[in-house]
């Protein structure tokens, strides 16, 4: 598929920081960011009307991360991305690494089940349909690592190195689904790890760590595939315009490049994370032990201490 099929990019300017925050992009994802910030704004306002506490934290992380999909989709980043690899590679990475990071941060889920109001006795309302959701077997499935896993890694290389690509380039709407995909695929693959949000399972620390260095190896060997290969693996950019001041080649070497440092930056964030998630798991552990010691005059320590003596009267 070459490049005059797309229509209407061959006369676009240089790619500069500047000329990349101009409006342009995809108005879909535009409306549809300002409608999920909006919903969000009135979960947070239902629930301080009703005197219940939201973190100002979790308002910033999602509205951050609202605005890095809008970033890449809305604006003329977008309309680089049907031209250029580099800057495809960029709105990938970004929606299916960054944002989805920033919005769990943001614990939508949770904000969804404290703003719901509950049905009453003996009915169902949308709270309840979502809490059977969220432990129902088909929620437990795609949140698995066998499931999860394979998912994250196919996006890139059943992607990329097959015709997909191409076909999907070719209209909006397949560059659209795309974009949904990479969002739907990075939500499911971090949503588990970051245990911010209820869930089907809750896996522990140590294994979510494991779930997420397991796919470093894959992302770092597809960004060096793109940056050693020869001859350009994309037919969607193997023609760029002249005006863009660069070649397939080293453009495609620039994506693999982007897409190897993706794949160590979004997973220093998680792991911080999850190493802090840790730390205060393990101190309200440590209170909770303390105020039960406490309650019982420290019964168990005292246990401990009798079992001790009459092992050193038997001896």
């Amino acid at each position: 598929m070459g490049h005059g099929e797309h229509g209407g990019h061959g006369d676009l300017p240089p790619l500069t920081p500047g000329r990349a925050l101009e409006l342009g992009g995809d108005s879909f994802f535009l409306v549809g960011c300002l409608l999920v910030l909006a919903l969000y704004g009135i979960g947070v306002a239902r629930l301080r009307r009703r005197g219940d506490s939201w973190g100002a934290g979790r308002v910033v992380a999602f509205t951050l991360g609202v605005l890095s999909v809008a970033a890449v989709t809305a604006t003329r980043l977008n309309d680089y991305g049907m031209v250029l690899f580099s800057a495809h590679m960029i709105q990938h990475m970004v929606i299916s690494m960054v944002s989805p990071i920033l919005l769990l941060l943001g614990a939508p889920v949770t904000l969804l089940l404290r703003a719901l109001p509950a049905a009453g006795r003996g009915r169902r309302g949308p709270r309840e349909w979502l809490v059977t959701l969220l432990h129902s077997h088909y929620v437990r499935a795609v949140s698995s690592p066998l499931f999860t896993i394979p998912l994250f890694i196919a996006s890139l290389y059943a992607l990329y190195f097959t015709p997909l690509f191409d076909f999907l380039m070719g209209s909006r709407l397949g560059h659209l689904g795309m974009m949904l995909h990479f969002l739907a695929v990075g939500l499911v693959f971090f949503w588990p790890i970051m245990g911010v949000d209820p869930g089907p399972r809750r896996a522990g620390h140590l294994m979510r760590m494991l779930e997420l260095f397991a796919t470093m190896p894959f992302h770092a060997f597809f960004g060096i595939a793109l940056m050693m290969a020869s001859e350009p693996l994309i037919d969607t950019y193997a023609e760029i315009p002249a005006s863009l001041g660069t070649d397939a080649l080293s453009d495609q070497s620039a994506a693999g490049g982007i897409a190897w440092a993706f794949s160590e930056i979004p997973t220093v964030i998680v792991l911080l994370a999850l190493v802090f998630q840790w730390y205060v798991s393990e101190q309200r552990t440590s209170r909770r032990l303390d105020r039960a010691a406490d309650r019982d005059g420290d019964a168990e320590l005292a246990a401990y201490n009798k079992y001790l003596a009459e092992l050193g009267s038997r001896g």
